[in-house]
């Protein structure tokens, strides 16, 4: 009996959790895609902006104030080598997501997002050397077959958004690539990860964005003389964004890798769905069949993976960013309250 109930709780659990990460991921996703298309705010560095300061903030109350989770220690030293280049990939891969949603529809957008896997096996192949199973190249066929269908049949093709998409997905393989090697180095969870990348984030898209647009910004709050409105929405954006990073954390512990993989996958079924409902985007059959093949890849890819992990190995050398020293890495256990 005991089990029995042990069981549900965890099942339900695992569903909470999924459920409020789908939430705060397609809320964010719609959210700005509303601010660009509906409030006429056409400046994705600053929107980037606000989601960095809103991120830097949240993570300085969960861990300092609300002491929900123990703030890992990182030399400063390691800042410098190893979170900075890690926030420098990580504010262009956001500021990637922002630009696409500005010019292509969400539901094209998301379908190029999964173009990831395909980016990343290929990065580590070329970059580090790093050897794959023939199973994970013709699990990407579907991927990339599918990106294809969808690319060519959209109907609301832009190419500047589409290059701004794909050249996220090379930013957000490269992020994860680093991101191993420091989860690796001092086992951080995906608040620390904020708590020490957001303020990084924020000084280095800071000047760009003031240069880049702050005369448009001017123009636009001369046209909106009571901008309260589109301004608290636009801050309610970054406060969902952090939200989105605590979730991850929350799902990743909840779940295991396959459940994690696949509702990933629904997710941006999801988002695909509630985004046409309320932006309405000409969707053609063709489009949406390249998108189910696209979401169909994406899962026998992550089954793949895992199916792989769990075979027994020779162990291989790790790639050259997992091998360089850390300093004091002694010192990686050590957390503070």
């Amino acid at each position: 009996m005991e089990e029995g109930r042990v069981l549900r709780w965890s099942v339900f659990r695992s569903l909470l959790a999924i459920l409020q990460w789908w939430a705060f991921n397609v809320t964010v996703i719609i959210v700005n895609k509303w601010i660009f298309q509906k409030l006429d705010f056409k400046f994705p560095l600053t929107v980037s902006c606000v989601h960095f300061i809103c991120s830097s903030i949240g993570a300085y109350l969960v861990i300092k104030v609300l002491k929900m989770k123990p703030l890992i220690l990182v030399e400063p030293e390691d800042r410098w080598r190893r979170i900075f280049p890690m926030s420098f990939v990580f504010c262009i891969n956001i500021v990637l997501g922002n630009v696409s949603l500005r010019y292509i529809p969400v539901s094209f957008m998301q379908t190029i997002k999964s173009f990831t896997p395909a980016t990343t096996v290929v990065l580590q192949w070329l970059v580090w050397r790093k050897s794959f199973d023939w199973r994970i190249w013709a699990s990407l066929v579907p991927i990339v077959g599918g990106i294809l269908l969808t690319s060519l049949t959209e109907l609301s093709f832009n190419m500047f958004g589409f290059c701004a998409a794909l050249f996220g997905c090379l930013a957000t393989s490269t992020k994860t690539i680093l991101a191993e090697s420091l989860l690796h180095g001092y086992k951080f969870d995906s608040i620390n990860t904020v708590y020490y990348m957001a303020p990084f984030a924020t000084m280095i898209l800071g000047i760009p964005a003031l240069l880049l647009e702050g005369n448009g910004l001017m123009d636009w709050f001369q046209i909106h003389p009571a901008p309260w409105s589109p301004l608290a929405i636009i801050f309610s954006s970054g406060v969902l964004a952090f939200c989105l990073n605590f979730s991850i954390f929350y799902v990743i512990h909840s779940t295991t890798a396959v459940t994690f993989n696949v509702a990933g996958n629904l997710k941006v079924a999801v988002a695909v769905l509630v985004s046409w409902s309320i932006f309405k985007n000409p969707i053609s059959a063709l489009n949406a069949f390249g998108c189910a093949i696209t979401l169909v890849g994406c899962t026998f890819y992550g089954y793949v993976r895992h199916m792989l992990s769990q075979q027994q190995q020779p162990s291989t050398p790790r790639n050259p960013v997992e091998m360089l020293p850390l300093v004091n890495a002694k010192t990686e256990d050590r957390v503070t309250d």
